[in-house]
Parts: structure tokens; sequence; C-alpha cells
């Protein structure tokens, strides 16, 4: 069965096993609501709309803030979804709890976040580029060189690198290991970095493409 957890990204630390230092990303996962419950029959297509973080009523909108009082339920802060197959939603019942204890250690997971934002950026840092030769007399060293064609089809084709907003995307990493779960502190340790700053918003999946080790 799908599962999944809204979380907040809290940092990074290493821990030690026998042979060697792990790194390791320490998330407060749930404890997370189920608000919503949607169908087939009703809405296209089967998935459970969790909600994280309790808030008082004046930090809501009025939308959301009816959402929650009509399934008689307390405000949360952030609110995902997660999809299942048909017929697992049966599975769950609206304001019932979802807590950390539904992943085990060696699981894989799928970690989403949203990038850290790093404003407007050249293309040396926000691909990679190069650059032109750092010596004296060049005149461009960070700069992205060509962009356009000669004579056809005489313009930029779409999808160019150029400077631009770097960051403040949604981004998804895949295949990572749970190491350890600690349900009284609803504390998820999983090995290697997940995206965003600390105090961000994750959602952790269980992963979709298992990589296992050869």
């Amino acid at each position: 069965m799908p599962k999944g957890l809204i979380g907040k990204k809290l940092g990074m630390t290493q821990i030690f096993n026998e042979e060697e230092a792990i790194p390791v990303t320490v998330i407060e996962a749930g404890p997370c609501w189920v608000t919503q419950i949607k169908t087939p029959e009703k809405d296209g297509y089967s998935a459970i709309q969790l909600g994280f973080e309790r808030t008082k009523e004046n930090k809501l909108n009025k939308p959301l803030l009816g959402h929650f009082k009509k399934n008689k339920l307390e405000p949360c802060r952030k609110l995902a979804e997660i999809r299942l197959d048909e017929g697992e939603v049966l599975n769950y019942q609206v304001g019932s709890e979802v807590k950390v204890d539904i992943f085990k250690p060696g699981e894989k997971v799928d970690v989403v976040g949203t990038s850290k934002g790093r404003g407007f950026a050249g293309v040396v840092k926000r691909h990679g580029f190069k650059g032109f030769p750092a010596s004296h007399g060049s005149r461009y060293h960070r700069a992205g060189g060509s962009i356009g064609m000669a004579a056809f089809p005489a313009r930029v084709i779409k999808g160019m690198r150029m400077a631009g907003r770097y960051g403040g995307t949604r981004v998804t990493v895949q295949n990572l290991e749970v190491v350890k779960v600690i349900p009284e502190e609803n504390l998820l340790v999983v090995k290697g970095a997940v995206p965003g700053p600390v105090g961000g918003y994750v959602l952790i999946k269980q992963s979709v493409k298992t990589v296992e080790k050869r």
C-alpha cells in the first residue's frame, strides 16, 4: 500500500556504524491527519489529503477554513495529497492520524521539496557553464556566449540555457534509505540530502523506482 507523510526538514548530521560515517538528514515527519478522501466516482482518481502542523484559524483564508470546518477538523498549516490505488482509500477515514511509524529502517523513500531560491543567477552558476578565459585581455569571463543562429532560423531556440532565476523549484530526490525511525519524537532519519532549507516542508513518499543493491 502506498505510504506518505508531510514533514519538515530539521537539518543534516552524521551517524556512525561499524564501518563508516553516514551523512543523514533529520526530518520531523508527521503526525499528519487525513483531511479529505478522494474517490474515482467523485473526483476522478483515488487519493488521500493529509494535513500537517496545527495552526490557528486566523492564519488561514476563508476557503481553507471552510474546508476544515466542513469535516469538523482542526486547521492545519500544510496540505498535500498521496495518490493511492483504487480501493485503498477504504483503509482511511477522515480525521484519522498517520504517524512516522508507517516507515521502517531499510525502506526506500522519495522526498519532494522546494529547492533553495538563489535569485537571479548567471549561466556559470545556474547551468555550470565553463565560461571564457580568465586571463588578461579577455573581455568576457562568465558570459554565456552566442545564443542565436545565422540567417536560418535567425532566432533563439526554445529551451536555450540562459541567465535567470535559479532555485525555488519543486525537486524530487529518489531512493533515499530510511536509516532510523524515532516514533516517540516523530523523527525520520534518511541517508543523504533532501531539497530545501532548514525548516522547509517536504513530502516523504514510498519509493516508486526502488533500486536494489548489486
